[in-house]
């Protein structure tokens, strides 16, 4: 329950609005800039041997995980890892997924490499995924953590250094 205002009578006043946090992330390039190559290649997948084994046994879990960073926690990790494994189910899953890899690539003008995005998928999706999770690792973000977790280690220089004050006269 919410404590009454300050005129007594019983309306409730709202809770405080909820702090969003916000992290830097690079804008989209402008038009014409030229797309940069991916920091690791598509068959690197050993590069990260932890996530290449998890991506083998459970591929929803390391999709879920770059899609929580790569929506900036707009949608969780659970959900994700659920429609990618409904989706396998039936076949189609490389739809859904190819489109967060364009969304990556968006995010940091990367190339369409080695092809179109939803071939990538199609033909080597375990290969992707690992390939998108060292990418956003190469980047400065854990998806292992979640988005959350991300923004607080991002923000975290902000957030130790003291607030300046002005006129401290004497």
């Amino acid at each position: 329950m919410y404590p009454n205002n300050a005129g007594g009578n019983d309306q409730k006043s709202p809770p405080p609005p909820m702090m969003q946090m916000q992290m830097p992330m690079a804008p989209y390039p402008p038009a014409g800039a030229v797309p940069e190559q991916w920091t690791t290649g598509l068959c690197g997948c050993f590069e990260d041997s932890s996530n290449c084994f998890i991506t083998c046994c459970c591929p929803c879990i390391t999709f879920g995980q770059n899609a929580e960073i790569i929506d900036r926690g707009a949608t969780s990790c659970g959900a994700n890892g659920l429609i990618y494994y409904l989706l396998a189910q039936v076949g189609v899953v490389c739809l859904y997924t190819c489109s967060y890899r364009a969304k990556l690539r968006g995010l940091h003008s990367l190339q369409e490499d080695p092809c179109a995005d939803c071939l990538v998928h199609w033909c080597c999706i375990h290969c992707a995924l690992c390939q998108e999770y060292r990418e956003l690792k190469n980047r400065g973000f854990d998806p292992s953590i979640g988005w959350v977790a991300n923004a607080q280690k991002m923000n975290l220089g902000a957030a130790t250094m003291p607030p300046m004050t002005q006129g401290m006269g004497r």
